[in-house]
Order: C-alpha cells, then structure tokens, then sequence
C-alpha cells in the first residue's frame, strides 16, 4: 500500500477534484447501435468504472467523415448527444468525472464508412500502410484526398460543435485527439504532410492545425475542462516524422499558452515498447503548466515511481481497467486483476465488455 499511496492521492484537475490519479484511458470497443449512437451497455460500462480518478471515453468522431472504423460512436447528431446523456448521468450518479475524446481519423478510413463513399481525407494525398476494421473484417484503409484550403475551417468546425455537443450530453469536459496517426497527428507529422501551403513545410505551419482545434474547443468548452492527446513517437497507423523533439517542444509551448488542462501523452510506441525512439518526455513536462497524464506501457510500480519522481500527475491505464471496473479498489486492497479477453476487446455485446466479476463476485465464483 505504502508504494502505492501517490496513485491514490486526490489530484486537482481544473475545477474538478479527482479522488485518485488513475485516468481510464480511451479504449476504442466498437459497439455502438445505428446512427453511431453509443449502445445502451454502454451505460453499464463506464458507470461500472465510475471510482477512476478520470474517465475517457472511447474516441468519438466530431462527424461522418471523422469515422473511420465500423461501429465507433459520433458526437455530431441529436440521437448521438441523448446517447451520451445516459452515460454521463449513470457515471455522476455513482461519483464519477467523465471526459469525451473528440475524433478525426483523417485518413485511416474506408470508402465504405465515408458518404457516398468518397475517399478519406488527409493533409495529402499519403495512403497509410494500414488497416481497419470495417464490414466486420480489417481491410486496408482507402486511398485518401488532400483536403482543400477551403475546407479547413470546416475540419476545425466539426470540432468546436463536437465540444458544445459533449457540454450538452453532460460531460465533464473534452480531449482532443491528436494523436495516434489520425488526422491533427497527419497534419503534424512530416511523414504524411507534403503539403506546401499555410499548412504545410514548417513545424509551425505543420502544427497549425492542432493549435487551431485547440483554440476553438478551449473557447467552447473552457481551457479548464480541455486536454490533449499527443503521441510524438508513436508509428502507429503507418506515422513518422523525421524530427518529433522540436516539433512537440513547439506543440506543447502553444498548448501551455492556451491553459488546456492537461496533456495526455503516449510515450514510446502505442501499446509497443516505450524506448522505440529517443524523446524527452521531461521537456514537455517543464514546458507545460497544466496536468501531465502519462500513457503506455505503464504498470502499478512503474506508475507509483514516475508520481513520486513528479514526472506526471496522472497515470493513464487501458486494459486493466478493460477487465477490472473495480481496479482502483482492487488496487488499494492489493487484490489480483482479472485477465483480460482480448477476442472480445472489439465489437460484440456484454460478454467481455459489462460481465467482468468486481471483487466480491470474483472471490464467490472461486470458491
């Protein structure tokens, strides 16, 4: 317990207090119902996981071009924001904090998901070495356009709606995703914008776009109940580029001088090795004034030596909390966690999403 005591200190986050400093990390489970309204499960689901110091929810797309695999939930329609509403009124009813994480895929998506079937949009014309899941198998991702100068401001639309729509559904606050080789990460990463205009060449001009989204959802929302997800290193869906450390040193100076909340970083390679390529996490923890949720990779003693060394203020964990609604208490009593499934990690119904046992049915089910 003594070695764990940081993780389960109360943390100030803004204006909300967090009773523990384990954030549940964005875990994409495509279940959602026609019209990419979150399922009614899910309302189980995030209230079973309620005692987390945050919650984020799955990436949601900000709109129909945003999505790009099958089944993952929107933020953009009337239905969506209802949906929502039931999450965020079971989660506050059992004391819990709750942010959306607001979602471009760019160009990880297929004809088959986009209207009319058009091509995926992108900074440019790049086809990711990639797959997704669509039509209920992984198929590799279409051949993406270069979105237009004119188009833009519609991008950066989508997301200040997507931010008044999650105010409206009840939540606590939003995270904007720009991480992971989606869209705002496309459009900072060298290895897929080859554009040369306002957008493109420059670290600055490159980053434009984040900053952009930023400084509209921090005006809708409120820079205290705004943050960030930033993966520098990550290649995830087939992204690079070819100097990260000047070019997230300059993304977080730009984001500390909009306040947001928190940045939520991915260090290392997501859900890979943590030491794929050099990176001075510690640089953007000196340059960024508000809360640092460190991600990946992270266990209880790596999580509980980071914290004492106040090289984060939050730790995020994704799969235990996948298979244990119940891991803070089960973290304070220093109880065993269930394994996770992971052939039910994408896509189905209860099993493997609301039937994982908390404590006391875990010890009846053993005996």
């Amino acid at each position: 317990m003594s070695t764990l005591t940081k993780l389960l200190e109360p943390f100030k986050l803004g204006p909300i207090t967090l009773p523990n400093r384990l954030a549940m990390a964005p875990l994409t489970r495509n279940r959602a119902i026609a019209g990419m309204v979150p399922n009614p499960l899910a309302v189980e689901y995030y209230g079973q996981r309620a005692s987390a110091g945050l919650l984020i929810t799955e990436a949601s797309q900000v709109s129909q071009q945003g999505q790009g695999y099958q089944d993952t939930p929107g933020i953009y329609s009337k239905e969506q924001v209802a949906g929502w509403r039931k999450v965020t009124d079971r989660v506050h009813a059992r004391g819990g904090r709750i942010f959306i994480q607001l979602w471009h895929v760019g160009r990880i998506s297929h004809v088959d998901l986009q209207e009319n079937n058009q091509a995926p949009v992108a900074p440019s014309a790049v086809r990711a070495k990639g797959k997704t899941f669509v039509n209920g198998t992984f198929a590799d991702v279409s051949e993406p356009r270069a979105l237009t100068l004119e188009e833009i401001p519609g991008i950066i639309e989508s997301f200040k709606r997507g931010a008044a729509n999650a105010l409206a559904a009840g939540f606590d606050g939003v995270e904007i995703h720009g991480a992971n080789g989606y869209l705002l990460d496309q459009f900072a990463k060298d290895g897929a914008n080859k554009r040369t205009d306002a957008y493109g060449g420059s670290i600055e001009n490159r980053a434009r776009l984040m900053l952009e989204v930023a400084k509209v959802v921090t005006a809708e929302a409120g820079a205290e109940r705004t943050g960030i997800r930033i993966s520098p290193v990550t290649p995830a869906n087939d992204i690079s580029d070819s100097n990260p450390q000047p070019l997230f040193d300059y993304i977080v100076d730009h984001l500390n001088a909009q306040k947001l909340t928190y940045i939520h970083v991915i260090e290392g390679a997501t859900g890979g090795p943590r030491d794929i390529a050099p990176f001075d996490y510690g640089s953007l923890r000196k340059r960024f004034k508000g809360a640092y949720i460190a991600n990946n990779g992270y266990d209880f003693e790596l999580a509980s030596k980071v914290l004492a060394a106040n090289e984060a203020d939050l730790i995020a964990f994704g799969k235990p909390f996948i298979a244990n609604p119940d891991l803070v208490e089960r973290l304070k009593l220093g109880a065993p966690l269930n394994t996770p499934d992971k052939a039910t990690f994408y896509g189905g119904g209860a099993k493997g999403y609301t039937d994982y046992p908390v404590l006391g049915e875990a010890l009846d089910a053993a005996q």
